[in-house]
């Protein structure tokens, strides 16, 4: 190669970058940002995001069983017993017996855990308003409605 001929384009997740990587780096840069924000409205609460992830599915989907549970969260078997586990400790869920089906068990949120979910978004209110004091009129709708449209395309495609 050429000592003035440009190279193959490298993987940051720096603006301007022409990686064919760029964009998922970007994005999970971005992911870490709001994820620590979010953390830090949930510290004082006892719980961790990934408590609230499955909160917000119960709250979504009312009682749940623990497979679909770990499918929306992205969470495999055992780490979304541990989870349902922290949460049941806390009294936030409880596991209850599904008919028809011994072996199941689906996950409720209680009174307290949803008296906490209130509690989490009043406490992260302030936090989502500075994570996104830079943008400007509009953009943080737009960037809303842009990132739902990537992460749940018309067509279901990957």
């Amino acid at each position: 190669m050429a000592a003035d001929a440009p190279g193959p384009s490298r993987a940051t997740d720096r603006p301007g970058d022409t990686s064919p990587f760029a964009l998922g780096l970007l994005l999970r840069q971005a992911h870490w940002r709001a994820a620590s924000v979010m953390a830090e409205a949930l510290r004082p609460l006892g719980i961790e995001l990934r408590h609230f992830a499955v909160l917000i599915e119960l709250v979504n989907r009312g009682p749940t069983v623990q497979r679909d549970l770990a499918a929306a969260t992205g969470s495999d078997k055992a780490g979304i017993m541990r989870v349902v586990d922290d949460l049941e400790r806390k009294g936030l869920a409880v596991r209850k017996a599904v008919a028809g089906d011994r072996r199941a068990r689906a996950v409720e949120i209680t009174p307290d855990g949803l008296e906490l979910f209130d509690a989490a978004h009043v406490a992260a209110e302030p936090l989502a308003e500075r994570l996104v004091a830079g943008l400007g009129s509009g953009e943080a709708e737009q960037l809303k409605a842009l990132l739902t449209r990537f992460a749940y395309p018309a067509g279901g495609e990957a």
